[in-house]
């Protein structure tokens, strides 16, 4: 049965369909916003609470066809079906229907759990978040020397802007985001004509060096992704790719030594 289980789990089919159950929630979810007859809204209840059964049935046949309890558990991706389909089940009704119909739009979430290229994603950016941490902590340290020197300087041109250290952060970050950026520049520009080396130089660190370095960070973390995908798709691929790769260089030794004896003969 566990087989039989498992091959349905892991059913193209069956997959699809599941992820054509999700699609069909998100479009129930967004139907409820709408004002609707009496009549229309009890079918989507009816379709709603069907769905979350169907959730709940595709749950359990994940879990029959894992090895254990502890298998089921082992991935993350389980744990995470398995509390939004609980989520799936508090009861709407009276007080409590705002709550239950916020709980059933993060049944839209298992989409990415039921695709791996989504997942892929997702789990690149969380392993990526401790070296973006370390990215963005030397980026809030370039904010704040140069939130202070602007609130130095330029704070008697417009307290509005650059008053305490805090305001010139926010201001520095619509100069780093360019939102009327220059209008920001011109203006202290005409009190002290080379403020533009501030912005220029302050643009260039956040901008573009800090930003391309989180964006590297994202890259090689997502190709790292792709790579354990392929593996765990095809185990057997780089084992092949290895082998063929033997087996192309035992034919070029073999052509070589086969040259060189000629050569030998050709001698003689």
């Amino acid at each position: 049965m566990q087989n039989a289980f498992r091959r349905i789990d892991q059913s193209k089919t069956f997959q699809l369909f599941v992820i054509a159950v999700i699609l069909i929630s998100a479009l129930t979810v967004g139907a409820h916003t709408y004002e609707l007859r009496p009549s229309m809204e009890s079918a989507l209840n009816i379709m709603d609470m069907a769905i979350t059964i169907f959730f709940l049935v595709e749950l359990v046949i994940r879990y029959l066809a894992s090895d254990g309890i502890r298998a089921f558990f082992k991935k993350g991706w389980n744990i995470f079906d398995l509390v939004i389909v609980l989520g799936s089940l508090y009861p709407a009704a009276g007080s409590t229907i705002f709550v239950a119909r916020l709980l059933r739009i993060f049944r839209v979430l298992r989409l990415v759990s039921m695709v791996p290229e989504l997942r892929v994603l997702v789990n690149a950016l969380i392993k990526a978040i401790p070296q973006m941490g370390y990215i963005g902590l030397l980026m809030f340290v370039i904010f704040y020397i140069y939130a202070a020197i602007g609130s130095m300087l330029f704070g008697d041109i417009n307290p509005t802007l650059w008053s305490d250290v805090s305001i010139s952060m926010l201001t520095l970050f619509r100069v780093a985001t360019f939102e009327d950026w220059t209008d920001v520049m011109y203006e202290t520009m005409e009190v002290y004509s080379l403020s533009w080396i501030y912005y220029l130089t302050f643009i260039f660190l956040t901008a573009f060096i800090f930003l391309n370095m989180m964006v590297g960070t994202i890259l090689e973390v997502m190709s790292e992704e792709h790579k354990l995908l392929r593996e765990e798709q095809n185990p057997d691929a780089d084992t092949m790719a290895t082998s063929q790769e033997i087996q192309a260089l035992h034919q070029k030794i073999d052509q070589l030594q086969s040259t060189l004896s000629e050569m030998n003969k050709n001698r003689h």
